[in-house]
C-alpha cells in the first residue's frame, strides 16, 4: 500500500500496490504492519456495506463523540463516490478545514479518516457501492453530525446533493455546544 497525506493532520489517502499478470491482479486492502508503520489505528470492530441506488446521494457529515470516536477506512467498490471530511478536533492546525476525494472501482484509493473528523460521501454515479472499516461501535449517545453545506466550512462539493435524508439534511452548523470540539482535542 502507498499512503498519501493530504492537507488534514492525520488523514491519508491509501493506494493498493497491485501485483498482477493477465488474469487480473492482487492487492491488500488492510495490513496491521504497514497501517502502524504509518502511525494508524490497526484495531477494527466492523466492516459496513452501503448502497446509494442514485448519483447525488449525500451521507454524511457524520462522526462519534468521544468515547466513542471512530476511524473509518473507506473504499468505493462499485461505482464513482466523492469521500468529504472535516477536522472537528479542537487544537489541531487543520480545525475546520475540509479535505474531498473521488473514490472510485477503478482507481481503488481508500479514505483513512481519523477519529474527530466528521465524513461524508456524496454518489457521482448510480449504484454506488462503497465497503467502510470502523474502529468503534456505533454509539447512538456519542452520534453527531454537521450541517453538508454550512457556510463556516465551506465545501465545495463537485456535484449538487439531490438525494439526502431528513436527519443529515437537520444537522447544526459548527458549534461548540452540540458538536464538541473540546472533547475532541489530542486525538
Amino acid at each position: 500500500m502507498k499512503f498519501h497525506k493530504t492537507p488534514l493532520e492525520g488523514a491519508y489517502l491509501i493506494e493498493l500496490e497491485r501485483r498482477g499478470d493477465d488474469r487480473g491482479f492482487f492487492a491488500r486492502f488492510f495490513c496491521e504492519k504497514e497501517f502502524a508503520d504509518h502511525g494508524l489505528d490497526t484495531r477494527f470492530v466492523q466492516v459496513n456495506n452501503s448502497l446509494s441506488s442514485k448519483a447525488g446521494t449525500l451521507r454524511g457529515l457524520h462522526y462519534q463523540l468521544p468515547p466513542d470516536g471512530e476511524v473509518k477506512v473507506v473504499r468505493a467498490v462499485k461505482g464513482a463516490l466523492w469521500d468529504c471530511i472535516v477536522d472537528l478536533r479542537a487544537g489541531s492546525t487543520t480545525f475546520g478545514k475540509w479535505f474531498g476525494a473521488e473514490l472510485n472501482d477503478e482507481n481503488r484509493l481508500m479514505m483513512y479518516v481519523p477519529r474527530g473528523f466528521a465524513h461524508a460521501i456524496l454518489t457521482l454515479t448510480d449504484n454506488v457501492e462503497a465497503l467502510y472499516l470502523v474502529s468503534a461501535f456505533y454509539g447512538p449517545q456519542s452520534e453527531r453530525g454537521v450541517r453538508w453545506n454550512d457556510p463556516a466550512i465551506g465545501i465545495e462539493w463537485p456535484i449538487q446533493p439531490t438525494e439526502i435524508s431528513e436527519k443529515d439534511a437537520k444537522w447544526p452548523d459548527l458549534n461548540e455546544t452540540f458538536h464538541g470540539f473540546e472533547a475532541m482535542r489530542g486525538l
